[in-house]
């Protein structure tokens, strides 16, 4: 049975203050960071980096001569533009780190650096140093838009997804799947009411999915905006997403023409996604299962070579029991090779691979 992690994952990490019990709450604390946040783009010559607390911590000082505090994440970002390995520096006593964050500042090629800066208690801090054509999509605007679309993200269709498919009768921050702190913010949302009816879902037997999406953004620099709509059996408590098929991905980097990609493709999307008749989903589903492949292991080779197609082909086996047949069980093959894969790049690109074959019978 194929499983998501990446809810599990933000269920495990988060601090309670990163968690939210409604989008309404959550909107509210991004709009509240954005409105107190400024950004600039400045030179890399105009950044230094000084010590402070009597020589124990480090301060990242601008062209104006004002102190700010960089987070533990733009301080990695200023360690990349000075040349230098973050986690090395951040082992170092600090008058010595804040010279090796200079002179690479000062020594390599300059450049522009687009800096985010946001009050934080008495004073400022630095939350990122990115290239200067960052194109900043705001979470604030992510999450209104999910609320336009979903209300409050528990009360409605589309909610915190519930127990094992039983709808809970309280969002905690125990339970929450609505998360977002200073570096990114990740929403999970299902229609769990609505489920999609499938023949021949296991054994020959049919069964029902329920509709989900993952949204993720970062706004320092932290990740790319990322869309993920998927079918699956149930949520647990711990969040982990059980027999989910991958649909779809959108994947928007953070180029400058990032914002009007959010506004042409993410937004829409997600109109779409939720307001698809369960026939709509459903007819895809048919169409994948129906289209069967004379020579499965040619197929799959054809696409992702030889070795790996080899690989897909055992997963699929140990997750259902018998060999690929058709279109519907390459998908399912895949998005359960692709589990195994380490490094989440290649992971994550490669079930993009696999949920684009249903476009295959789509189109």
């Amino acid at each position: 049975m194929t499983q998501l992690m990446q809810a599990n994952k933000q269920w495990a990490t988060r601090p309670d203050e990163e968690r939210f019990t409604s989008l309404h709450e959550m909107l509210a604390a991004a709009e509240a960071r954005r409105a107190i946040s400024r950004a600039s783009v400045v030179s890399s010559r105009a950044l230094r980096c000084a010590t402070v607390d009597n020589g124990q911590g480090l301060a990242i000082v601008g062209p104006s001569g004002h102190e700010v505090a960089p987070t533990n994440w733009s301080f990695g970002q200023l360690a990349t533009l000075a040349g230098a390995p973050a986690g090395y520096l951040r082992d170092l006593p600090a008058p010595l780190a804040a010279d090796c964050v200079d002179f690479g500042l000062q020594t390599r090629p300059v450049e522009d650096v687009g800096i985010l800066l946001t009050r934080a208690g008495d004073g400022v801090q630095l939350r990122a140093a990115t290239g200067p054509r960052y194109g900043r999509i705001w979470d604030a605007d992510v999450i209104r838009a999910l609320v336009d679309r979903f209300g409050d993200g528990v009360s409605g269709d589309w909610r915190v997804p519930g127990s094992r498919g039983r709808r809970l009768e309280t969002v905690t921050k125990a339970n929450t799947t609505l998360y977002a702190g200073d570096r990114d913010m990740f929403v999970f949302l299902c229609d769990e009411d609505h489920r999609v009816e499938v023949p021949n879902r296991r054994d020959g037997e049919p069964g029902t999915l329920a509709r989900g999406f993952f949204l993720s953004n970062s706004e320092v620099g932290g990740g790319t905006l990322r869309l993920k709509t998927f079918l699956f059996d149930f949520a647990c408590d711990n969040r982990i997403v059980w027999g989910a098929r991958e649909l779809d991905e959108i994947v928007i980097r953070h180029t400058a023409s990032a914002p009007d990609r959010f506004i042409d493709e993410i937004s829409p999307a997600l109109v779409a996604y939720s307001e698809a008749a369960e026939s709509a989903t459903l007819n895809v589903i048919q169409a994948a299962q129906a289209a069967r492949l004379d020579k499965p292991a040619q197929w799959l080779a054809n696409r992702f070579g030889p070795r790996v197609a080899k690989r897909v082909e055992h997963a699929h086996f140990l997750d259902e029991g018998r060999p690929i047949e058709t279109i519907w069980d390459a998908v399912t093959g895949a998005t359960a090779y692709a589990r195994g894969i380490p490094h989440q790049s290649e992971r994550v690109a490669f079930e993009t691979e696999a949920g684009a074959l249903l476009d295959l019978v789509e189109a």
